[in-house]
């Protein structure tokens, strides 16, 4: 078990990753949510929206459906639903609701959307089979992760592949799983859904996509590196100096002979 001093959310609470999230969401809006829309008149749950940069984009494209959002973090969810106020977001219900013990009766909704959540919990097959009871009848779920075992990186330096899995090493220890995307087809699997596929979402940056080094490479992957440069010491996976100059040759690879590589996968299944 994790020490107490530890947050068992990998990433951690602060206002720069709020602002990490956002600009993920934002960066990523085109390659993972452009297919993701549902039906007027739908009931659609969103299980761990966090402080709501994906819950905004799902209103977006599915204006006419009604969404309901869950978060076991309060304080998470406060900043989700300033979020859709400030976004004029008019068709979501926010609730402080825990994926493994969720109130709402059996077959409750239409569609099912879980993304960036089960690389965070110990039990992902416990938390999707708690969805599948609440979801209707040849209704579906969407699932997206990322798998940090899929990062490949120009230049490639000793320094900045440590950086890089002193943060996969400190999920692990903290009971998560980074390298979770690959699982997701099996994980639906198991959980009982059925029709199941899974649709890699590679994402490439290099001088000739700017935006991709801005919104990716600087605004997300690094900061999301650089969040775990305390526990990753504690834990006594790295040291300061190494992980220092790991996250410099990050950086480089967004420069103008770096170039990044990194893969989600979308996963959906159906009751």
């Amino acid at each position: 078990m994790p020490s107490q001093k530890y947050h068992d959310y990998v990433h951690g609470y602060s206002e720069r990753e709020s602002v990490r999230l956002c600009d993920q969401a934002s960066t990523l809006e085109e390659l993972l949510h452009s297919d993701t829309k549902y039906p007027a008149g739908s009931q659609v749950l969103e299980a761990g929206c966090g402080i709501g940069a994906q819950t905004v984009i799902l209103s977006r494209n599915s204006p006419q459906a009604r969404i309901t959002s869950i978060d076991i973090s309060e304080d998470s969810l406060n900043k989700a639903k300033e979020r859709a106020a400030s976004e004029g977001v008019k068709n979501v219900e926010f609730r402080v609701e825990n994926i493994f013990e969720l109130p709402f009766k059996d077959e409750s909704f239409d569609h099912i959307f879980v993304c960036f959540v089960l690389e965070h919990l110990k039990e992902p097959v416990k938390a999707l089979t708690s969805l599948h009871r609440v979801l209707k009848k040849s209704g579906t779920i969407t699932v997206i992760e990322g798998d940090h075992g899929s990062c490949f990186f120009h230049p490639e330096t000793e320094a900045g592949v440590r950086a890089w899995n002193s943060l996969v090493e400190v999920q692990a220890r903290l009971g998560g799983n980074s390298l979770i995307g690959r699982q997701v087809y099996p994980l639906l699997r198991k959980a009982g859904f059925s029709d199941v596929t899974v649709s890699p979402r590679m994402v490439y940056s290099d001088a000739s996509r700017p935006h991709m080094e801005e919104g990716f490479v600087r605004k997300t992957i690094i900061p999301m590196v650089e969040g775990v440069r305390e526990n990753a010491i504690e834990m006594g996976i790295i040291d300061a100096g190494t992980f220092d100059r790991g996250i410099g040759d990050l950086h480089r690879t967004a420069g103008e002979e770096g170039t990044f590589n990194y893969m989600f996968f979308k996963g959906m299944g159906r009751k």
